[in-house]
């Protein structure tokens, strides 16, 4: 320590006989450096600072060197030589001397140098006194200093580790937050041990670094003599501050740790709600002992960690048991199709309980019918996965019971408004006729269906929907209107959710548009393209299910019977009348009928238009493929009159009155059936079968 700022010294006349009153009163000795003679003159207070008696001082400073070790001599002869050279007036700096028992004791001089005319040292006239004291305050300062920085250090750890922890959902996170490397080895651990308790035994959950496992001690029971079965049983932290400690308190644990050059510990109980949950272990290698100060900080440590432990483990616990009510709820096993190809997947949200009331079903129908269903409930809880499983249970049982694509919608939604949730659902029902691959489509709120070709084009297949499920049966609007799509061989129908389409920031267009060049470029097979849709999910991540159902038509080895369509015409309802029009039409081609196609549109116009006059209610269409001996197109009109039909006779405008004259005339063959409360008036077509 180099002090070049002291200020000239002026010694009284009669020195060193009579030393200067105020240095001797400030225990300062004082000297006089002649340098032409060499003599290095001090007075009886400077003896003292250098603990020597007159006797042993013969005025030479190299007479010192019995009290100033080497290494200090040099570093102050080079110190004064160096202020003689470049100029200076003074120099100053802090030094040791060796006292005659031996001991090391902190000096400090200052010395002002006198020059002659020419600016030649000539003289150094300066002051020595004992600075142990005030460079033991010093000392003190700089390491109280030291560790007053080393423990804001370890606070603005334990604080970052502690907003890190926020963000841990599992127990895997907190341990991947504690294991990092600008964790808590900034609190100077070597090594970490934190295990959890389960069942009356603590089972080791981390450790590291790699190597510092100790064989047995995966699982362990509360009872046994391990620092973390102590902390536990007593819910009190330990801190072991020296080997000795560790080897004396732990016998059975310390030889398999002393390759790790362990020198203290701090075992801290994890505690959550009164209870311990775990238990912590930092081991150091490079420390003896812990202050309060540190002892507060790895507590409040060990606190802020078990919170977030058993936030994991609650976090843990209603996943699986909410992934357990959605696989409950979800078809175990997706029925084979003949005449089909189907590929169903599930990816649950990236965020929430990984739980939503995304679903998809496949319901195998008479007549070679397949009902194919994909839904949305609100939310990602698992209330939401509850609702869901009620809906997809009375979707397939209204489903299977024979009812229009149109009536299963309705009834459903009527279902889940009666159900007491503030839940809706969007919902996408399609009912195939594989034989011919007609498919009436209803959508209740939910993203349209594709179809891909057999050439791997894609196209998004506009629908006309209603309201969600539940909204549509609260505002009194349960008119569902029915589409139809042909699904030629080859061709796939892909139903989705919307967590496939949406994009943060996207429009969902955009998002549909994504998607129908991605099924485009994608592979044929129904399973690989699956796969490859649910893979570009993953990696975009996103904060929503995502249920996929495709179904691609297989072409059948032989023509099958009993093909049906079926389509609900509400009365007053023009719209619905040319829905029927259009489900004929497409019908017809895509059973071969072709060449009856004009017959069979102008008859069962004339059915519908009759039993729309006629009747009070609404009425059913059918039509279905009949196989025998001859094929024959049967189209069925059900109303709930019980009134039969009746020929009359044209009026004089000659309009009225034909309709069961077309009928008798363009049909091989119809009759009247009573149902139930109302009457069916069918009629049907021979067709030959299709090449």
């Amino acid at each position: 320590m180099v002090d070049r700022g002291a200020s000239a010294l002026s010694l009284p006349d009669d020195w060193p006989a009579h030393p200067d009153p105020i240095l001797a009163l400030n225990r300062m000795g004082s000297f006089d450096w002649d340098l032409d003679t060499g003599l290095f003159h001090m007075d009886a207070q400077a003896h003292e600072v250098f603990d020597l008696r007159p006797d042993e001082y013969d005025g030479h400073p190299a007479t010192l060197a019995i009290r100033v070790p080497s290494p200090e001599g040099y570093r102050l002869d080079a110190l004064v030589s160096q202020a003689m050279k470049d100029g200076s007036e003074n120099y100053g700096t802090y030094f040791r001397i060796r006292c005659r028992d031996g001991s090391l004791r902190w000096t400090h001089t200052q010395g002002y140098i006198r020059r002659d005319e020419t600016g030649r040292p000539r003289r150094i006239v300066g002051i020595v006194r004992d600075a142990t004291q005030e460079l033991t305050d010093l000392e003190r300062r700089r390491e109280e200093a030291g560790q007053d920085e080393a423990r804001q250090e370890q606070t603005n750890v334990v604080q970052l580790t502690t907003a890190a922890l926020a963000y841990a959902r599992t127990v895997d996170d907190v341990i991947d937050v504690l294991k990092d490397t600008h964790g808590l080895t900034h609190l100077g651990a070597t090594s970490l041990v934190m295990g959890l308790v389960e069942a009356g035994r603590i089972r080791l959950v981390a450790e590291g670094p790699a190597g510092s496992f100790v064989p047995g001690t995966d699982v362990t029971r509360i009872d046994e003599p391990y620092p973390m079965s102590e902390v536990v049983r007593t819910l009190t932290p330990r801190f072991i501050e020296s080997p000795e400690e560790f080897a004396e308190g732990y016998p059975v644990l310390w030889p398999h740790i002393t390759d790790l050059n362990i020198t203290s510990a701090a075992y801290l109980p994890l505690i959550a709600q009164a209870r311990p949950i775990g238990a912590m272990g930092l081991l150091y290698s490079d420390r003896r002992g812990f202050s309060p100060e540190d002892r507060n900080v790895l507590v409040a440590l060990g606190s802020s960690i078990a919170q977030s432990l058993q936030r994991a483990m609650f976090y843990e616990q209603e996943k699986d048991l909410a992934t357990g009510l959605q696989q409950a709820m979800l078809p175990r096993t997706i029925p084979s199709v003949r005449g089909a190809d189907v590929a169903v997947r599930y990816r649950s949200a990236s965020l929430g309980r990984d739980i939503g009331g995304d679903w998809y079903d496949l319901i195998p129908l008479p007549g070679g019918r397949v009902g194919a269903v994909i839904g949305d409930v609100q939310g990602h809880d698992t209330h939401a996965a509850a609702v869901m499983g009620q809906l997809r249970i009375v979707l397939r049982a209204y489903a299977a019971e024979g009812h229009t694509p149109a009536t299963v919608m309705a009834r459903a939604s009527v279902f889940l408004h009666e159900l007491d949730t503030d839940r809706f659902a969007t919902c996408l029902y399609a009912e195939a006729d594989l034989a011919t691959g007609v498919v009436q489509v209803v959508r209740a709120g939910h993203i349209d269906p594709l179809v891909r070709q057999a050439d791997g084009s894609c196209r998004r297949v506009p629908v006309e929907g209603g309201l969600p499920l539940g909204l549509s049966a609260e505002f009194g609007r349960l008119e569902y209107p029915v589409g139809t799509v042909e699904l030629d061989p080859g061709n796939t129908l892909l139903l989705c959710t919307d967590g496939l389409v949406e994009q943060p920031g996207a429009d969902l267009d955009d998002g549909v548009q994504t998607l129908t060049a991605l099924v485009a470029s994608g592979p044929a097979d129904v399973r690989d393209l699956a796969d490859r849709l649910i893979d570009v999910a993953e990696e975009r991540g996103g904060d929503d299910d995502v249920a996929l159902l495709l179904l691609r038509r297989r072409g059948l080895d032989t023509p099958q019977s009993g093909g049906r369509l079926q389509q609900h015409v509400a009365s007053g309802d023009p719209e619905a009348l040319s829905e029927a029009r259009h489900m004929i039409r497409a019908a017809v081609r895509a059973w071969g009928a072709r060449h009856r196609a004009d017959e069979i549109e102008l008859v069962a116009d004339e059915l519908i238009t009759n039993a729309l006059m006629h009747t009070e209610g609404a009425a059913i269409v059918t039509l279905r493929v009949l196989a025998g001996s001859d094929r024959r197109l049967r189209v069925e009109v059900e109303d709930s009159s019980s009134a039969l039909p009746r020929r009359r006779e044209a009026g004089e405008s000659g309009v009225s009155g034909r309709g069961l004259l077309l009928v008798d005339l363009l049909t091989d063959v119809w009759g009247v059936e009573a149902r139930g409360g109302g009457k069916c008036v069918w009629c049907e077509f021979m067709v030959p079968e299709r090449s």
